[in-house]
């Protein structure tokens, strides 16, 4: 665990020192949990969400996309709950005066019991090697056994206390358990109160005439107060979806694990709308979509698992996320919902408006009903750096440190490194770089010695680097290296954009998610 944890402070170090992230306001000593994405960090999740956009707009027939407004009539956040219902459970521990999540105390409980199963688990696999038996192991072992019964007892204990929304009990399970502030070490906490997400402002000319509306803290309202407008000026049929990449804002009682909780982030979302009595199929088909989607990216698809909801928003009939295995354990990355009709019912009941589709094949009118796919921005972005980071032992004893990004979402696709800075070998590198830079992202790097240069492409995810030496001047043909590999091999300066852009093309991942 020791071990995750420092891999996640080198990986967040990594971020800064290459200009992928860095702290909002810094110069001002930061603002809590807001960051800013540098030059590195913003053309990753530009490709990020390209990769997402196109996915959705492009492999799909029926998905088309919109950008709905950060401020809406504030009866619009009325009408889906946020108002009177976005809250989280907020306990405080008396000594440090620090806020916590009651529900994530308890979530880490749980996975504390988990990592002591798996510890138990991976010596029992060292001792007993390929002879080992897992599932006989977890059924028989004693340790296990008795870790499985408190991981039981607990979760079963803590989902009906979610699902029964009884903050008492959920504060009676932290003191059961025995969890401690962090800070202080002590067991002295508050009771559990509800805690609104919302951030409000106020929209007018003056401050008498000014009304009360919010930052939204989701993106998909948006979605629905438009279905009506997308449906009929691009007369679509019964299903399709609408897709949106926006921010998002939520007054978070703890911001934490750097860019993963933030009150300012990003969302790519899909609101699917199909009729009633099909969503549950349409469910399981964006489920099995989306995960392809994931692993398409190489990362492992050990690293994914599904994670079904027991605790339903009262809104839906089924949800699951897809969870990524970050350096301090799975985390949700993306979530998939049924959502029923409630949001298109709700906006029917408090706008006034008639929004029912009227099926021609089944010649009736009804509210469609809603399959959500929402995944953070943000979220992976953290996902492809911890995934991709790697510090690898070279032969002599030398370490590089290496980001192993996707070819089509790497920064910086090429760079082009003159041997040295002379004998017209710059302004050759120079030549290159102008011609390449209408296809794909590509920057000259004359600073350092040749290896240096290498290290430091590594270290930022260019899956190509070139070398344009004295050969280069007598038979235009250059030396290009494979980050991955490092091998090396010659290549006409005339072949460059057609093989590079075949390597970062985001075709070849659509390609993957299409198969």
């Amino acid at each position: 665990m020791a071990q995750q944890e420092d891999l996640f402070k080198k990986v967040v170090s990594h971020c800064k020192e290459y200009g992928f992230v860095f702290p909002s306001s810094e110069i001002y000593d930061g603002l809590g949990a807001v960051y800013d994405y540098g030059q590195l960090g913003s053309e990753l999740k530009n490709n990020i969400k390209r990769y997402w956009w196109d996915a959705m707009t492009l492999l799909q027939d029926n998905v088309v996309g919109i950008d709905s407004a950060i401020f809406m009539h504030p009866t619009i956040w009325k009408a889906s709950g946020h108002v009177d219902a976005f809250n989280d459970p907020l306990i405080d521990n008396k000594d440090s005066k620090k806020r916590y999540r009651a529900d994530v105390l308890i979530e880490e409980q749980l996975a504390k019991f988990e990592d002591k199963i798996a510890k138990e688990v991976a010596k029992a696999a060292k001792k007993f090697g390929d002879a080992f038996d897992e599932a006989k192991f977890k059924e028989t072992n004693p340790r296990v056994l008795e870790n499985q019964a408190k991981w039981n007892a607990l979760h079963e204990r803590f989902s009906q206390a979610l699902n029964d929304n009884n903050l008492e009990e959920l504060r009676q399970i932290i003191i059961d358990q025995e969890i401690v502030c962090p800070i202080s070490g002590t067991r002295n906490w508050t009771e559990v109160r509800q805690f609104n997400l919302m951030f409000a402002t106020e929209m007018g000319s003056t401050a008498d005439g000014a009304m009360k509306v919010y930052l939204r803290p989701e993106t998909a309202q948006g979605i629905f107060v438009n279905y009506l407008n997308v449906q009929k000026t691009g007369r679509m049929k019964v299903p399709f979806g609408i897709a949106q990449i926006g921010k998002a804002f939520r007054n978070e009682i703890v911001a934490r694990q750097f860019i993963f909780r933030m009150r300012e982030f990003e969302q790519m979302e899909m609101q699917f709308f199909v009729r009633p009595g099909e969503e549950l199929d349409w469910f399981r088909k964006w489920k099995e979509t989306r995960l392809k989607w994931h692993k398409a990216l190489g990362l492992g698809d050990a690293k994914y698992r599904y994670h079904d909801h027991e605790k339903l928003a009262h809104y839906a009939n089924a949800a699951t996320d897809i969870e990524f295995e970050m350096p301090f354990g799975f985390k949700e990355v993306e979530g998939i919902h049924s959502r029923t009709d409630f949001d298109l019912k709700r906006h029917e009941e408090f706008s006034g408006k008639n929004i029912k589709y009227f099926d021609p094949e089944l010649g009736e009118s009804y509210v469609p009903y809603v399959i959500e796919t929402s995944i953070g921005v943000d979220r992976m972005f953290l996902s492809l750096m911890c995934g991709s980071y790697e510090e690898e032992k070279l032969e002599g004893g030398d370490t590089r440190t290496v980001l192993r990004l996707p070819a089509p979402l790497a920064p910086v696709k090429l760079a082009v490194l003159p041997l040295v800075r002379k004998d017209g070998l710059d302004a050759k590198a120079r030549k290159i770089v102008s011609e390449l830079r209408f296809d794909f992202n590509c920057q000259i790097d004359e600073k350092d010695s040749i290896g240096k240069r290498y290290r430091r492409q590594d270290a930022i995810g260019t899956p190509f680097c070139i070398t344009v030496d004295h050969q280069t001047m007598e038979d235009n043909t250059v030396t290009i290296r494979y980050r991955d590999t490092m091998l090396q091999e010659r290549i006409a300066i005339s072949e460059l954009a057609r093989f590079i852009g075949e390597q970062v093309s985001m075709k070849s991942l659509l390609k993957k998610i299409s198969e």
